[in-house]
């Protein structure tokens, strides 16, 4: 998602300003938000593609039925 895009940009500068300022704290709270970001945004997307699959079986059977 958009927001989770955004979240991982963010994670991203985080990291950079802590590894350009030698702060190792921040360096490694950007590093995790972004990986948390990015595990959301493929566990959003697994979940619309099983969504989606379950629409087409649904929707095969339904003309099935007819």
């Amino acid at each position: 998602s958009t927001e989770e895009k955004l979240n991982q940009a963010k994670g991203a500068v985080k990291e950079k300003v802590g590894e350009l300022t030698g702060d190792e704290k921040t360096e490694k709270e950007g590093t995790a938000e972004k990986v948390i970001s990015k595990v959301k945004e493929v566990a959003e997307d697994a979940k619309d593609a099983v969504k989606d699959t379950v629409d087409n079986v649904k929707e095969k059977l339904d003309k099935d039925d007819k």
